[in-house]
């Protein structure tokens, strides 16, 4: 498959034959967003993915390819490897033409996903703590069992399937459109826009987006070939992959005109603005056209311009939602972070307060440092970067000792909620932020890993409803400790970040 030669291909015409996927996919609308449209003075239209029967784009391109199956390769049955979206889509596809499907799993994947695929009718097996493993264990079950792999981007039917997207869109838009925004995860869906948009209407600017964490198409693209990521992020994991499909890449580096990066909070933000316009919760991967969006749009000036973005899915886990609402607040610059200290004496918390001005705090968290002064956590509402700027310098005018948390992963992830002060009998403690799988026995795993080599002084972990929680772990480990220590982590597999020197540790741990 990866020597298929994609420019000999008529995608105008393949994606024009790919009209079986509407068996069972909905031709979805392509609506107006009024508030973002308003707010960024340009039209501001979502091509509504979210609204397919799986929640989800990947209906389009599994249907596709299992509706051309032959009659032998419908008997031997189908396999392949997801973690959600893709998964849904193969379990219905084969249903719909009674074919036997097994979907392996992560065994991190969150039950409800799990519940969802057997209700499809296809045969859950779980395997591995990420994609990569269970991508592994459904080759070898196919090498066992002579089934056909669907893959969920790299692959020439596939492509031609979410291709009928773009065809939808030019159907349904008021006018030309001047730019698409669409999520990038293998480059299936924007390997099939583009081909279909580039050949049709190439003035069209086509601009790709991923998370700054897992930017696998972006780095490809620097580097000139397919390169594979250490570690992909897991907040928006509909896109988390760690190398890109060879077909999609070499289509993304000849059609797509930009890669853009978004970060966790703008991405929240955009999750939030898309609910206040259309009242549907999509999921991260499918809020980063509109976060794109707002970025290029800022970036280049844009205005009176017709932009369309792909809301990919809505397969948002709830328990996510808090995270996402806590930090969609700092994503659209309208909540400042600050690390103050301040006398430690009557009535300077008056004083501090005062200073703040009349602006709405929305978050305070104190503990006494010394006798001297105290370290306060606080968040207080702006209106922008602009403002939070106009905020820190009063605090910094009147003496205090200020710094900005904006843009610190660990005061954000935990700190915000372990102000608690050093604890005097801790010696030589090193801080390291982790991503644990969320399956049972992963803390006990780790620990007895440990086997007791290193005191654990600090624990904090929070479940973010997806398939990796976020752990914070101060252990006792003196000077020359440290390299034996990061070379254990290593040897776990467990993606770690050493966060002894964040400077807004020393202020409250």
């Amino acid at each position: 498959m990866g020597d298929f030669d994609w420019q000999s291909c008529d995608w105008e015409r393949a994606i024009g034959n790919s009209r079986r996927v509407y068996d069972v996919a909905l031709e979805t609308p392509l609506t107006l967003a009024p508030r973002l449209s308003s707010r960024l003075h340009n039209d501001l239209l979502l091509k509504r993915e979210d609204l397919q029967p799986v929640f989800s784009f990947k209906l389009r391109g599994a249907y596709n390819k299992i509706a051309a199956l032959t009659a032998e390769e419908r008997a031997h049955g189908v396999i392949c490897a997801s973690a959600g979206n893709h998964a849904q889509g193969v379990a219905l596809a084969a249903r719909r033409h009674g074919i036997d499907a097994v979907i392996v799993m992560p065994e991190t994947t969150p039950q409800l996903k799990v519940e969802a695929v057997e209700s499809l009718g296809g045969t859950v097996v779980l395997s591995g703590d990420s994609y990569s493993d269970a991508s592994i264990h459904a080759e070898q079950l196919r090498r066992d069992s002579g089934r056909t792999y669907i893959h969920p981007y790299d692959d020439p039917a596939v492509i031609a399937g979410q291709g009928t997207i773009a065809e939808e869109m030019l159907r349904q838009a008021p006018r030309d459109l001047d730019a698409v925004f669409v999520p990038i995860g293998g480059g299936g869906l924007i390997a099939g826009i583009a081909a279909y948009l580039k050949q049709v209407t190439p003035a069209t600017r086509i601009i790709g987006v991923e998370p700054v964490d897992s930017s696998a198409m972006h780095d490809s693209l620097a580097a000139g070939e397919r390169v594979i990521l250490n570690q992909v992020g897991i907040f928006a994991d509909g896109v988390a992959v760690k190398q890109v499909g060879k077909i999609t890449f070499a289509m993304v580096q000849a059609l797509v005109d930009e890669v853009v990066l978004v970060e966790t909070d703008a991405i929240c933000a955009a999750i939030k603005d898309i609910y206040e316009d259309a009242r549907v919760i999509v999921e991260p991967a499918g809020a980063l056209a509109v976060a794109a969006a707002k970025q290029v749009v800022a970036r280049e000036g844009w205005r009176g311009k017709t932009l369309a973005c792909i809301n990919s899915g809505a397969n948002m886990n709830f328990d996510r939602l808090r995270h996402v609402a806590e930090r969609a607040e700092i994503g659209e610059r309208r909540e400042a972070l600050f690390a103050v200290t301040i006398p430690e004496q009557p009535g300077a918390f008056l004083q501090f307060c005062r200073h703040l001005g009349r602006r709405n705090v929305t978050e305070f968290n104190y503990r006494l440092s010394t006798r001297e002064e105290a370290h306060v956590f606080v968040g207080v509402s702006i209106a922008g970067d602009h403002e939070a700027a106009v905020a820190e310098q009063a605090l910094i005018a009147a003496g205090y000792s200020v710094v900005n948390l904006m843009d610190n992963e660990l005061a954000k992830l935990h700190l915000r909620h372990l102000v608690g002060g050093r604890a005097a009998l801790v010696a030589g403690e090193q801080l390291y932020r982790f991503e644990f799988p969320e399956r049972p026995g992963a803390l006990g795993d780790f620990l007895s890993q440990m086997a007791g080599r290193w005191n654990i002084s600090l624990f904090h972990y929070r479940n973010h409803g997806a398939a990796y929680g976020r752990v914070l772990v101060g252990l006792e480990a003196e000077g020359s400790e440290r390299s034996a220590l990061e070379t254990f982590f290593r040897q776990t597999g467990y993606q770690f970040v050493h966060e002894s020197d964040n400077p807004a540790r020393g202020l409250f741990l």
